[in-house]
């Protein structure tokens, strides 16, 4: 028998892995003088799914800042909830 002084050890490599997602696009609503804070939460809630919290924050940013990015995802999830906006009367965008 032949016995080998080194330990028979294989390294491993940690790797991390970035993941690019394809063509990530977002809901940018758009501040008007028609929808009250109270619809468009209600709609934000409704149409994208957010928390009351989020909505909240959402409204508030659209109307201080003028606009704000409501939701992150495909265009194939995205145009929907786009639309139901617009027939809501807001103002929005896939971008």
């Amino acid at each position: 028998m032949i016995y080998n002084n080194q330990p028979n050890w294989k390294e491993q490599e940690n790797v991390d892995t970035l993941v690019e997602e394809e063509n990530p696009h977002v809901i940018v609503l758009h501040n008007d003088d028609v929808n009250t804070f109270d619809f468009v939460i209600d709609s934000l809630i409704e149409v994208c799914g957010h928390s009351l919290e989020q909505a909240q924050q959402c409204t508030y940013l659209v109307h201080y800042k003028g606009k704000c990015e409501v939701k992150t995802g495909s265009l194939e999830d995205l145009i929907p909830m786009n639309n139901a906006l617009l027939r809501r009367g807001l103002s929005s965008e896939v971008v």
